[in-house]
């Protein structure tokens, strides 16, 4: 499984306009074949600052969501407005908490 955490930054007058973006495109991410979690979200409006949060199956999954049409769009629209601090793990064993 990988998991990709951290920050995206974009200009603060950019918010609204990437946040009905995010919305837009995160509905089809979250149905793609190999999306476990998939999460963007304001997390400082004056700053422009997006908490990202995903995981996927691995490796093949998330290649071919950064190989679809939508998400192409969606990142040659966004791509040189975004200054990402993401970091990618490899978990090779989930092991959940019991409550």
């Amino acid at each position: 499984m990988l998991i990709l955490m951290g920050y995206i930054h974009i200009d603060p007058q950019d918010v609204d306009a990437f946040v009905r973006d995010v919305q837009a495109i995160g509905l089809s991410t979250k149905a793609e074949d190999g999306c476990l979690f998939y999460g963007i979200t304001l997390d400082d409006r004056p700053t422009g600052r997006f908490l990202v949060a995903e995981r996927w199956r691995d490796q093949k999954a998330l290649t071919a969501h950064l190989a679809r049409a939508e998400t192409l769009a969606f990142l040659k629209d966004w791509g040189g407005r975004m200054k990402g601090d993401l970091q990618t793990y490899e978990v090779m064993e989930d092991m959940p908490r019991s409550s």
